[in-house]
This record gives structure tokens, sequence and C-alpha cells, in this order.
């Protein structure tokens, strides 16, 4: 099987070459980031204040093949991504996300995600408030993570080619992992759609599988919408996480409004709340985040709090504030 993959990959290259010459393009996009955050508790484990920093360069490149279709390539370089503390790990740490595609607007787009890529649900499952639980993910609370269905390397994802104005849709294969019967994990499809058709409005609706090597075999249900009037946006999300496993069933709901100032100014604010089957209180999450763009670079200011963490109401440990600075570049 990897002779195979290796062969056709070899082959897709050297076509994509032969045809740059006349057709082909590359180019490169970056982004950069400087950071300032704080997490404070009135527990014992207060994290308190921590510099980092972000880089991370976009390869991109594809031509037109002279049977009419599209071929495209994606390449990222981003530092620290995959970082492990064992040798092989760390030796591929700048290493990210890669994928190679092929389409036309009369047959669609398949792509094939070597690493980075999301099943067509999870690509979709984002929350409304954009994942505030994520950012107390390495804050000393276990539990805090929305689930969703299997994503990983190797997954491809076909998207139909337009067929109702404003109406997208794609489906997905992730393939069977493990080496032997006892570690298998059997593969799974996704799919998704979202329609843009009314001015200002946005839905979409997705669902896939989850296929463990546990016993914790599922799926995911993904409803999202936005709707955006005047200098307004406002937004909803559900994500509705069921499993075979008892009491490991999760829903995640989540609302923002977002305000446009002006050009450069913006102001938002959002709440999240997971709901985890079995415990007896949710996890519940709030940021507000105000933003400055001039030209490449962007200023952003953010205040977030945590309350039940880890589903616990009797530990203060898992309630936590967090404020961060941020300045960005793109190029």
């Amino acid at each position: 099987m990897n002779n195979f993959k290796k062969i056709g990959l070899t082959a897709l290259a050297a076509s994509l070459v032969s045809t740059s010459v006349f057709a082909g393009e590359v180019t490169v996009s970056g982004g950069a980031s400087m950071a300032v955050e704080n997490y404070s508790t009135t527990g014992a484990d207060d994290s308190g204040k921590g510099f980092s920093m972000g880089n991370q360069l976009t390869f991109t490149g594809g031509g037109e093949l002279d049977n009419g279709l599209t071929v495209g390539i994606s390449f990222v370089l981003d530092q620290g991504d995959n970082e492990t503390d064992d040798e092989e790990g760390a030796s591929e740490a700048p290493f990210d996300s890669h994928s190679v595609s092929i389409g036309s607007d009369a047959m669609g787009t398949l792509k094939l995600h070597g690493e980075g890529g999301s099943n067509a649900q999870a690509a979709i499952d984002t929350t409304a408030a954009g994942d505030i639980w994520d950012t107390f993910d390495d804050a000393g609370v276990t539990g805090n993570v929305v689930n969703s269905s299997t994503s990983g390397s190797n997954i491809l994802v076909y998207t139909l080619p337009s067929m109702v104005d404003s109406l997208s849709a794609s489906v997905s294969y992730s393939p069977q992992s493990g080496n032997d019967s006892a570690t298998t994990a059997a593969s799974s499809t996704a799919y998704a759609v979202t329609y843009t058709g009314v001015e200002g409005l946005s839905v979409s609706y997705g669902v896939g599988e989850q296929e463990a090597e546990s016993a914790a075999q599922g799926d995911t249900t993904s409803m999202s919408a936005t709707y955006a009037f005047g200098s307004f946006t406002v937004g909803y999300s559900n994500n509705d996480h069921s499993t075979e496993t008892s009491s490991e069933d999760q829903e995640t709901t989540s609302f923002k409004l977002s305000y446009t100032v002006s050009d450069a100014i913006s102001v938002s604010y959002g709440e999240e709340t997971i709901d985890e089957e079995g415990d007896a209180t949710d996890a519940d999450y709030s940021k507000l985040t105000a933003s400055y763009t001039a030209g490449g670079m962007t200023f952003t200011a953010t205040s977030a709090e945590m309350k039940n963490g880890a589903y616990n109401a009797s530990s203060a440990a898992d309630d936590k504030d967090y404020w961060g600075l941020g300045l960005s570049f793109a190029f």
C-alpha cells in the first residue's frame, strides 16, 4: 500500500512540474505573532504571565493541465507545530499541514490531506464564539475539550461542483487505522452543506462518524448560523457528540455578537457551554475581544473566563480568568 502511495504521488508531482513551465505558479504567504498572556485562579495553580510567538509560511502551487484539470499543492512550515520530546518528532517539528488537490468546475475538487486536514464535518465544527475552551486547554485543567468525529492524516475530501446557487457540499473519507485487529479503528465518513443564498446569512450543517480503537464509537452533528446586519454580526452553533459509551455524550452550544466600529476597529463578545452526560454541572466560557487592524498588522486585546472547566463546581481551581495582548502580522 505504501509503495502505491509513493508511486502515485511521484507521478502527480511529475505531472505538475511538467506543466508548471507554461501554466503553473508557486506563491508564498506568511504570518507572525507576538503575545503576552496571563492565567489566574483562586486555587494554587496560577500559570502567571508568559510570552509566546508564532511563525508560519504557506507554500501554494498549482496549474492547469492539458486535459483541463487543475492541480494544486499546499505545504505549511510552522515551527513548534507537531513538536514532541522524542528525537523523531523533534526533527519533524517545522513541518505542518500539506495537501494535494485536483478538480474542475464540472467535476468538483478532490483533495488529499496528508496531514493537518479536517473531515467535512470537523471543518465546520468551530463554535460560534471561536473555541474559547481551547484558550484554557493548557491551563492546568483536564476535561475541557470539545469532541468531534474522526480526523487525522490521509483524509480524502471531495467538494461537489456547484449544482444549486449559494449551496456548497462536501463529503470525506478517513481510512482504517491500526496494525492489528485488537487496535484497529474502522474507516469513517462525514459530510457537510453550507447555504449562503440570503444576503448576510450563512447556515451550515454537518454529520461525521467517530471511529476509535476504544469502544467510543459514535457520531457528531454540527449546526451553525451567522447573520450580518449593518455593523452587527450574530452567530450561534450547536455541536452534539454522541457515543456508544455510557456517560460520554457531549453537547456544546455557543453564541457570539460582533460589532464593527470602523474598517479598523471591531469588538465581540461570545459564550460557550459544554454539557457532559453524567456531570452535574456544565463548563461555561465567555470572552470579550477588541481588535485594531492597520495594513497587515492587527493588535488584539482579550479577556476570557472559564467556570467549572472540569465539570466540578466544588473545585475553585476549575475557575480561571485569562487576559492576553497580541500583535500579529500577515505578509
